[in-house]
């Protein structure tokens, strides 16, 4: 299962969220059941992040979001949000990294 999620961050905010996030990466990518994440950040518009994280099973994703560490995590970084969070849980139908 993959996660993204569509972060919009207020301007004065962009460097600290990046600074926090620095702080909790590898404690988020190495979760139970997280086979892996990654941060992306927009060209176009440097206030617009994404995550990007792999799961073995969407209760997997539950449990983080239950977690101790996200419970952590969450409070920090939504003071800092300029917009609502977007979020999606998909499926991968073709994965043409695979066979590259």
């Amino acid at each position: 299962m993959v996660r993204l999620v569509k972060l919009t961050l207020k301007e004065e905010h962009v460097q600290d969220f990046i600074e926090h996030f620095d702080t909790v990466k590898e404690k988020i990518n190495a979760f139970p059941g997280c086979k892996g994440m990654k941060l992306l950040r927009d060209k176009q518009n440097p206030k617009v992040v994404f995550t990007y994280s792999e799961w073995n099973a969407d209760s997997d994703l539950e449990n983080y979001r239950k977690s101790e560490l996200f419970g952590e995590i969450w409070p920090t970084v939504k003071q800092w949000f300029d917009q609502k969070v977007e979020a999606s849980s998909t499926s991968v139908y073709f994965d043409g990294f695979l066979i590259k």
